[in-house]
């Protein structure tokens, strides 16, 4: 639960506009979906690897911050 958050949170400081940032929320979503009835242990944590590592490679290197919050875009 948290990966997917985590997921949903770093496509968000791509594209701060929710218009687009929602077709990605759906690509996020399927993703998940695909994998949900996977039950063998070792093919779970395969693929919790590899998502850890994919949301890793897309991260933003300056994440958005709200304008108000330290380090925030008026800051």
């Amino acid at each position: 639960q948290h990966l997917y958050r985590r997921a949903l949170k770093g496509a968000l400081d791509w594209y701060v506009r929710r218009d687009l940032w929602r077709n990605k929320a759906i690509e996020i979503r399927a993703q998940f979906e695909r994998n949900r009835n996977v039950r063998d242990p070792r093919a779970v944590a395969a693929l919790l690897t590899e998502a850890e590592r994919e949301v890793q490679k897309v991260s933003h290197p300056d994440p958005y911050r709200p304008p108000l919050f330290p380090d925030g875009t008026k800051w």
